[in-house]
């Protein structure tokens, strides 16, 4: 059997962590089964729908790389397929028009809530026959009232479920638009979608949709419901957590991978292994090692992946990344150190992009002052004369390069009977701004000799001023 997994998302709103790990696990099941994995934009709720919502979602979605072997489909252009559907079960027999208003099936819920019963609509309709044109009228499907539908979940296991416990779902409104639970079976049925694999807050609807299914004498695809991902504090997690868009963890400074690696970690796991390579992940991955019990979302471990995968990963696949941090702060990425070395350079010290951006600022343009703590601790008496010192030996090297950099500071220290740090720390900071920089060789090597010996003069002038 061919395998067939979709990402079906609402664009109401951003892509969510929720949403990215469904994503990625109909993405990893169909790579893992040489299967085709469809992307499905279900925008039929045309009040919330939104196009700024879409293209977040396909932002996200190319972002963590999560490529797509058709689509992106969009249901508001199925109109005409989701009413052929319709009129067919109602030819069948298998759904009805309902006029109850509004108004009657609020007071039936108030009183079936009184009396300790489930809310669900009565069927009153469930018996007319035809169509009165001059009354309004939703489209119900018939469900089954005898029986149970059981439900084989890859995750969850068996569910059964009583048919007397579902209500007749309305499939199209007054208006004549689809619903969602009409919609949905419509297109895994037209994409034979094999596989449902989706969030257990949907494990309600999977019943009703899939007695629609039995009616249209469909093949039933095979759901594997996810648990849902909690707060720190055991909520569901929501915007109040944090930064639950998955383009926030883009613009917050984290590498694609790290978050795809963190997710596949909400709900599964291969042994004790906590890092994976994207091919790791499909070689490994079944959803029957997908847990049962919710996961909860911490950003602290993120924070730690995050800094392993910017250590280890390919420094190339890095700068790739950071340029675009870069950008984000005004300055060419171009007018500065190559950023294969400047990742190389940076890694060690940084857990997210934002951080190494940040903190290569002064390779790029001037900075504006020094840092006063490290001006009070560094630029002390004489150390006007150490820099005019090293301004002459660096002025007078011929190969720019961190071990004859780093040669020129230990002699220097040496000739003035000074340890390294009274050389290399007023240095660092007459070219940084402040005490920080990676290794005082690498420093000077990614920085320049223009830029340095620009920047050691100014220093000079400073001190003595």
């Amino acid at each position: 059997m061919s395998i067939t997994t979709r990402f079906a998302p609402s664009p109401t709103g951003y892509l969510h962590v929720g949403g990215a790990r469904t994503a990625l696990f109909s993405w990893l099941y169909a790579r893992k089964h040489g299967g085709q994995f469809i992307l499905r934009i279900e925008d039929t709720d045309l009040e919330r729908s939104t196009q700024e919502s879409v293209n977040a979602i396909l932002e996200g979605m190319a972002w963590l790389g999560l490529d797509y072997d058709a689509g992106p489909f969009y249901q508001t252009h199925h109109f005409d397929r989701y009413k052929e559907i319709i009129q067919q079960l109602l030819d069948q027999g298998d759904a009805y028009y309902c006029y109850c208003s509004k108004d009657e099936l609020e007071q039936l819920r108030t009183e079936q809530m009184a009396n300790k019963e489930k809310p669900r609509y009565n069927g009153k309709c469930r018996e007319l026959v035809g169509r009165d044109e001059s009354r309004e009228a939703v489209i119900r499907f018939k469900n089954p009232v005898d029986g149970v539908v059981t439900i084989p979940d890859l995750v969850k296991g068996e569910i059964v479920v009583g048919n007397k416990e579902l209500d007749d779902l309305i499939i199209a409104r007054a208006d004549g638009t689809p619903t969602y639970n009409l919609t949905v079976v419509v297109d895994d049925m037209d994409m034979k979608v094999t596989h449902v694999i989706r969030g257990d807050d949907h494990i309600n609807n999977t019943p009703r949709q899939m007695n629609i299914l039995k009616a249209l004498d469909a093949e039933l695809p095979q759901y594997a419901h996810l648990p849902m991902i909690l707060g720190a504090d055991g909520a569901r997690l929501s915007k109040r957590h944090g930064a639950v868009s998955v383009m926030q963890f883009r613009d917050d400074g984290y590498l694609p991978d790290a978050l795809l690696n963190y997710l596949v970690r909400l709900g599964w796991s291969h042994g004790d292994q906590e890092i994976f390579t994207l091919d790791e992940m499909v070689a490994y991955f079944e959803l029957e090692d997908v847990n049962v019990s919710a996961s909860t979302f911490n950003m602290e471990k993120l924070l730690w992946l995050n800094h392993q995968y910017i250590m280890n990963s390919d420094p190339a696949h890095v700068a790739r990344h950071l340029s675009w941090h870069i950008g984000q702060l005004g300055l060419d990425p171009t007018q500065g150190p190559d950023l294969v070395d400047m990742v190389k350079a940076q890694r060690e010290r940084s857990k997210t992009l934002v951080e190494m951006a940040n903190s290569s600022i002064y390779f790029y343009k001037e900075f504006e002052s020094y840092d006063e703590k490290a001006v009070k601790k560094n630029f002390t008496a004489g150390t006007d004369e150490i820099l005019a010192q090293l301004r002459d030996r660096l002025t007078a090297l011929v190969d720019w390069q961190a071990e004859p950099l780093h040669q020129v500071i230990v002699d220097l220290a040496a000739d003035l009977d000074l340890n390294m740090g009274k050389v290399a720390q007023p240095l660092r900071v007459a070219i940084c701004g402040s005490a920080v920089s990676p290794a005082i060789d690498v420093t000077l090597t990614l920085l320049g000799r223009e830029k340095t010996l620009v920047r050691l003069e100014r220093a000079i002038d400073f001190i003595k001023n």
